[in-house]
């Protein structure tokens, strides 16, 4: 058991959110019970991930994509209201770290995606320095854009889709997490063979075809579903708390 102010405080101390310009607020988002004994994490604060961590007898919801966002009306209605009005009446906490949970050097999204798709981070690049750059653990390669995209499937246990490359053997790989889509020129600009991240948008795939280096779409939420779990689970063995992982399928 702990205090929320101190698991607040330690959050951002691990995390470090001022260092990032966000699209939203990082932190207690929903406030709700003061003593700490059982986090849920996911990957979204949804209403089935909400339901999911009552029906669990969590105090304490973390999520990468949370409630509150730039742009947003501020209107409590619709499913806001709905997923707020549960919350509140079950007197949870929602804590949410979007790009601070990309980041972190072991324990983000990034971090993660790389150690389970067996690859190495050498460097990093694009905006806020969110993108990652380097190859397998083994120094092997690939042997083609679709052997990759192959083990990325297989690993994600989802379909890839993937522009460009043909059969040409990559070697250095980049990879960001998400919506990604505008990092893909940096990747370029860096050096990679092959570019990573949970979604396309029209331009990226003339890009592909006519720059030479693989896109693959991984998937949004498969992409930034360990990053999340990580953080929980450092957390539990820190401060002796419980954690779950719920995780709510989402094709997107």
């Amino acid at each position: 058991m702990m205090d929320r102010t101190e698991l607040v405080g330690a959050l951002d101390a691990l995390l470090q959110p001022k260092r990032f310009r966000d699209y939203g607020p990082n932190g207690l988002q929903v406030e709700g019970a003061k003593e700490i004994r059982k986090i849920v994490s996911g990957v979204t604060a949804s209403r089935a991930l909400i339901e999911a961590a009552i029906e669990a007898g969590a105090d304490t919801i973390l999520v990468h994509h949370g409630l509150f966002w730039s742009g947003q009306s501020g209107c409590i209605t619709g499913w806001m209201k709905q997923r707020l009005a549960l919350l509140l009446a079950h007197n949870i906490n929602l804590l949410a770290y979007h790009l601070p949970l990309d980041a972190h050097p072991e324990l983000g999204n990034n971090a993660q995606l790389g150690l389970k798709l067996g690859l190495v981070g050498q460097s990093r690049f694009g905006e806020q320095d969110l993108g990652w750059l380097g190859e397998r653990v083994d120094g092997t390669g690939y042997a083609s854009a679709q052997a990759l995209a192959d083990h990325v499937s297989y690993i994600l246990n989802r379909p890839v889709a993937l522009i460009g490359k043909g059969q040409v053997a990559i070697k250095k790989i980049s990879w960001c997490s998400g919506g990604a889509q505008s990092y893909f020129e940096a990747a370029i600009a860096a050096g990679a063979d092959a570019f990573l991240t949970g979604e396309l948008s029209e331009p990226q795939a003339h890009l592909a075809r006519e720059c030479g280096v693989a896109y693959l779409a991984c998937g949004h939420h498969a992409t930034e579903r360990y990053g999340v779990a990580a953080v929980g689970t450092h957390l539990a063995s820190q401060f002796g708390l419980a954690h779950l992982f719920i995780d709510i399928d989402n094709p997107a």
